[in-house]
């Protein structure tokens, strides 16, 4: 199992298994990196650019929703999960922006650098808090079939129960106790 530099585990064997699109890729199969961070690696853009900004991880003339793509072959794939659920037990995330309450979802890095330097390939899914421990303190997978955490549970319904009071109606003269 893939391990972070401090030697936990990350919960996956292959971290590409769970990479999904480079976030740098166009629907036209071009890289994005190449032409807006041309600073960042000077000599991987001009390579880009000589080849039309094709995506390297791409054959040629491929289309980009039905390829295969060999990501590790790109040395700037980036590949970030959007949707907010654990990928572990399916928890779904319930924030309230007026509150400071710690998020039920945290960002889950699959990839390190082998050497503990730098990491060329940043792919990250969302765990819930529960799950993340448990991936990071012992053998758990993020392809176990778990469910969520009992207190994760009671977390989600508490967060829901303050939502539902919020959308309930109450007079000024109730809030504030004037008859």
């Amino acid at each position: 199992m893939e391990k972070t530099p401090r030697g936990t585990a990350v919960g996956v064997d292959d971290p590409y298994a769970f990479a999904g699109v480079c976030d740098h890729l166009t629907s036209e199969g071009t890289c994005r990196y190449a032409f807006d961070h041309y600073g960042h690696d000077p000599e991987f853009a001009r390579e880009r650019a000589a080849e039309e900004y094709a995506c390297l991880a791409l054959e040629p003339d491929a289309d980009p929703e039905s390829a295969d793509p060999s990501w590790a072959d790109c040395p700037h794939f980036r590949s970030r999960t959007r949707t907010r659920a654990c990928v572990r037990c399916g928890l779904e995330e319930k924030l309230d922006a007026h509150s400071s309450e710690r998020p039920l979802l945290e960002e889950h890095h699959l990839s390190y650098a082998a050497d503990g330097e730098t990491c060329s390939h940043e792919i990250t899914v969302f765990l819930c808090r529960w799950c993340h421990a448990k991936v990071h303190t012992s053998w758990a997978r993020l392809t176990d079939d778990v469910s969520p955490d009992p207190e994760a549970i009671a977390e989600l319904e508490g967060r829901r129960g303050r939502e539902l009071e919020e959308l309930g109606f109450e007079s000024a003269a109730e809030r504030y106790g004037e008859e």
